[in-house]
């Protein structure tokens, strides 16, 4: 079951104590897409993103989206938030992490990924050996294959709240 806790759980990516994972020497973020950073089906960015993503390059972060979507979806954010992206990840498996990790030299024990889905963000960031933190979606509107994955989700968060190991709604500060 440990596959599944992630490292940190805020309530959003504005919520994250970026302070706090300065201190882990974390210095890139891999941040998912689709509600974590903008809500499924939107293609425009609000200002509060924009300005957190500002801030975070200046704070010395390394930042990417780094997600499932196509590359054409993923574009868009590339552009509006000013960062590199990286689309069709195929997270959980690790064959994105690696070829992202080989690309761009980043070095795991400084890497974490950001996103909102226990069952690719979290699985994925785990099994592949870097920092998770899970977010709250921002919207219950999920793409087809995401409505599937929230079921089977769903069912482990139950298993894990019943052995007392992680619990929805209880955030790190």
């Amino acid at each position: 079951m440990q596959k599944y806790i992630p490292d940190f759980y805020y309530k959003n990516i504005y919520e994250i104590s970026y302070k706090k994972l300065k201190s882990k020497n974390i210095k890139t973020l891999l941040f998912d897409l689709d509600n974590t950073i903008v809500e499924a089906h939107k293609k425009v960015i609000n200002l509060k993103a924009r300005k957190l993503f500002q801030q975070l390059q200046a704070d010395g972060f390394t930042v990417m989206i780094f997600s499932n979507s196509p590359k054409r979806r993923v574009q868009i954010f590339e552009k509006a938030l000013g960062v590199k992206g990286y689309a069709m990840s195929f997270k959980p498996y690790s064959i994105g992490f690696q070829k992202v990790f080989q690309k761009n030299n980043f070095v795991k024990e400084e890497t974490a990924i950001i996103g909102d889905q226990i069952l690719t963000d979290i699985v994925g960031g785990n099994q592949f050996g870097i920092y998770t933190i899970l977010v709250t979606p921002l919207s219950t509107n999920d793409f087809f294959l995401t409505k599937i994955n929230r079921y089977r989700e769903n069912k482990i968060i139950k298993k894990l709240e019943l052995q007392k190991l992680w619990k929805r709604g209880v955030y790190d500060e």
